[in-house]
């Protein structure tokens, strides 16, 4: 075959450092915007960004010429510098060092929307750690629970 095809969807997690509720909603729209330049800039599809204060989930492609690592790195880290230049509490925001990355189906597609979409709403009933801990065992994903939360 002359040409390297591809079609992966991915469901990125990440919170905040501490879970500390940075993400207000003065910001978040902007954040988001700007998380979806950096996917594109590494030939991502953004599908939809959304979250709430301490943590964002991502669902777009995984671009065929990244490691998983290096595309959460690069939407990380640029807009982890570009929050902190809107001054004020701001100046103190990081996101976790680690993610949760989980694959999914183009026929699940619409359900993950609706689900990412829902945030606000899923979280007035459950936490972060709690739904994060769900996305580990739905997605059978080994884990150290003592590493789990730094």
């Amino acid at each position: 075959m002359a040409q390297s095809l591809a079609q992966i969807y991915v469901h990125i997690v990440f919170s905040t450092k501490e879970r500390y509720p940075f993400i207000q909603t003065d910001i978040e729209s902007q954040l988001y915007a700007y998380m979806a330049d950096a996917v594109k800039r590494m030939n991502g599809i953004p599908c939809l960004i959304n979250g709430t204060a301490d943590h964002v989930h991502i669902l777009s492609t995984l671009p065929r010429t990244v490691t998983l690592a290096k595309y959460i790195e690069e939407i990380k880290r640029p807009s982890s510098r570009w929050i902190k230049t809107k001054g004020g509490m701001y100046q103190k925001f990081a996101w976790q060092n680690g993610y949760g990355a989980f694959s999914v189906s183009s026929s699940r597609m619409d359900s993950v929307k609706r689900y990412i979409a829902g945030q606000k709403e899923h979280h007035r009933m459950v936490t972060f750690q709690d739904e994060f801990l769900e996305f580990l065992q739905k997605y059978n994903v080994n884990y150290d629970e003592r590493y789990l939360w730094d």
